[in-house]
């Protein structure tokens, strides 16, 4: 019997923290977020929520047409 890939994709939120000086948490966020201070991100973890979408793919990772399942 031939056997498959089978993708399992899911949506997710993938965390990400990092160390800033600052005087309020709000500055903080700000600093960050404008790109104002040098940051280095360590990866936390992830979130997995919703949408879960399945699908055969091909040795190239692509999704073979019609064999898929699910959303997103």
């Amino acid at each position: 019997m031939p056997k498959f890939t089978i993708l399992s994709r899911v949506d997710a939120y993938v965390d990400y923290t990092c160390e800033v000086e600052a005087g309020s948490a709000e500055e903080a966020v700000d600093l960050v977020f404008e790109g104002l201070t040098p940051v280095t991100w360590q990866q936390q973890g992830v979130s997995e929520f919703d949408a879960v979408r399945m699908s055969a793919i091909d040795d190239q990772g692509n999704d073979i047409d019609g064999y898929s399942r699910g959303k997103g």
